[in-house]
């Protein structure tokens, strides 16, 4: 079996406080939870992100952290106002990059990106993760270019922002080949065509428990991805990219 690193999961565990966002709470998924989903799929590490109604807590990603072991690693959602010594707290407890979920709030807001951004990098080493819809980027897209390292999720969900998508992945942009229940285009051309515009660009991810996905994960996207992207291309995407990118390897 091939290894697998997660690029993309959630923990919801409920002895820890969750934000309604827009109405929605979402049911919980614990550490115990995701290890026995994802048991026969071969994934021995992973990076856990904080959702919208997780808002700026760290507590809950600190206690998956130390189950889940370190092969995982965290992503946070963090206020303008952290110190640097709180970052430096965080990164030793395993967290590896910061949030900005700009889709559906929980997170700071667009107009702290660059200054947060350059200063966890600096600070920690951190890259910035989006959740976006890419038809927002080309309004973005110059700014984004500035950033000293970047994700994007779910594929960028749209395929009216495909464009912009290739263009940042060309220059140095991750994005997660996750959620392909969320996006509204055919996701084997699509990941065909960010892997060809940066071999080192794709990182799948479960995004389990796939709260408020309109088709959740199947162990098929798995299949899907391997038929895409062709042994070399999906060893990528399933393992190395990820891996390096959250310096892991």
């Amino acid at each position: 079996m091939r290894p697998i690193f997660d690029a993309h999961c959630h923990i919801i565990d409920s002895a820890y406080p969750l934000i309604p966002n827009n109405g929605y709470t979402p049911e919980f998924f614990s550490v115990d939870d995701y290890q026995k989903r994802t048991r026969a799929l071969g994934v021995i590490g992973g990076a856990v992100v904080s959702g919208s109604f997780q808002g700026f807590d760290q507590t809950y990603l600190i206690a998956a952290l130390k189950r889940l072991g370190p092969g995982f690693v965290g992503v946070t959602q963090l206020p303008a106002s952290v110190t640097d010594s709180e970052l430096e707290t965080l990164h030793q407890q395993g967290v590896r990059a910061l949030r900005f979920n700009l889709k559906r709030g929980g997170s700071e807001q667009l107009d702290q990106l660059e200054s947060m951004a350059r200063r966890v990098h600096d600070c920690v080493g951190w890259h910035c993760e989006l959740y976006i819809d890419s038809r927002e980027l080309p309004a973005i897209e110059t700014r984004l270019l500035r950033l000293p390292a970047l994700s994007i999720d779910h594929l960028g969900l749209s395929h009216e922002g495909l464009p912009s998508l290739l263009r940042l992945a060309g220059h140095g942009a991750r994005v997660k080949a996750c959620g392909f229940g969320r996006v509204d285009f055919a996701v084997p051309g699509v990941l065909q065509q960010i892997h060809s515009a940066n071999p080192h660009a794709l990182m799948f991810g479960t995004d389990l428990p796939s709260t408020r996905a309109p088709r959740p994960f199947e162990d098929t996207d798995i299949v899907l991805l391997i038929d895409a992207l062709g042994e070399d291309g999906a060893g990528r995407a399933l393992w190395q990219n990820a891996r390096e990118f959250y310096r892991l390897s």
